[in-house]
């Protein structure tokens, strides 16, 4: 009689507790009182389409039905989704949901106003970066994050944690944290704390090409405490300048100069806007759109034509 018993009790705590995938990063959020405030600092209207990535059993999802007009969620486990349609199965929400299953990084996504996640943390940074690629533009998202890559991502000029990701992020859109959430608040427990933040990309996007933009960043942060002559005086980085400078005048028919250095005029770019001894690690993104701009009239590009 014991031994059945045992068996009833690990057969229910089965039913209770999913087996949940950690290779695909599920972590439920459990605390219905935390899931409630992130639905409440997406300001989610009645008229409102809402995307939420990674619904899990849908302890978010069922907070965000009840205040918007419909609620589109991508869940890439089955388990999971058909563990959601159960959920709200027979309720007054059924019809406001619509299942996408398939990977975020691969699905196209349909229209929304706000997204609501609580992120698959191996997938931060792609899933900030399409959902601002995504047009037409969204209002807000309002995201949980591994606690280190929030904090990446509101970092400013001379903060510790301020990375190519803060000022490319930034760039797009306003960023700020708006709660953090311990690790007891999830089943299972992740080995990190999180946090939350709120993105509000910025209409219209900036003038600026980005892939130019981040092939700039991309040299300043690999050492992003040196001087901006010391990263730009590497030679792989000369080289790919000179590669491309080339292949620009190429393209539109231009003459490179007689014994074109690539060095001096690189080092003159940076003597002219006064940027030869500044680091990257204290730099804003004003400062990083003006040496771009020099680097660009003076026919220098970071990426292949």
């Amino acid at each position: 009689m014991p031994k059945a018993e045992k068996v009833r009790t690990a057969s229910s705590t089965r039913a209770a507790n999913p087996i949940f995938d950690k290779t695909l990063g599920q972590h439920i959020l459990k605390n219905p009182l935390v899931a409630q405030g992130i639905v409440e600092k997406a300001a989610v209207k009645s008229t409102d389409i809402v995307l939420e990535v990674g619904p899990g059993t849908g302890n978010l999802t069922v907070k965000i039905l009840e205040k918007a007009k419909k609620t589109t969620v991508v869940e890439m486990d089955p388990r999971l989704a058909a563990e959601l349609t159960k959920r709200v199965q027979g309720t007054p929400e059924q019809r406001k949901l619509e299942i996408i299953l398939g990977d975020f990084l691969k699905v196209d996504l349909p229209y929304f106003d706000v997204v609501i996640s609580n992120t698959p943390y191996q997938i931060s940074s792609p899933l900030v970066f399409k959902l601002l690629a995504h047009r037409p533009l969204w209002r807000c998202a309002v995201l949980m994050f591994q606690r280190e890559f929030a904090l990446r991502l509101t970092a400013k000029p001379g903060d510790a944690l301020y990375c190519r990701l803060s000022a490319n992020v930034q760039l797009l859109a306003k960023v700020d944290h708006v709660m953090k959430v311990g690790r007891n608040n999830f089943r299972p427990p992740p080995q990190v704390e999180s946090s939350v933040v709120r993105i509000e990309p910025r209409q219209p996007p900036p003038p600026v090409d980005f892939n130019e933009w981040d092939g700039l960043l991309r040299v300043l942060f690999v050492r992003k405490n040196k001087t901006c002559a010391a990263n730009f005086k590497t030679q792989s980085i000369l080289d790919m300048l000179e590669h491309n400078y080339k292949t620009y005048c190429s393209l539109r028919g231009l003459d490179v100069p007689m014994n074109f250095d690539v060095k001096a005029n690189v080092m003159a770019v940076l003597d002219k806007v006064g940027m030869a001894e500044t680091r990257a690690s204290k730099m804003d993104n004003d400062d990083f759109l003006k040496l771009l701009s020099a680097f660009i009239d003076a026919g220098f590009r970071f990426t292949a034509a």
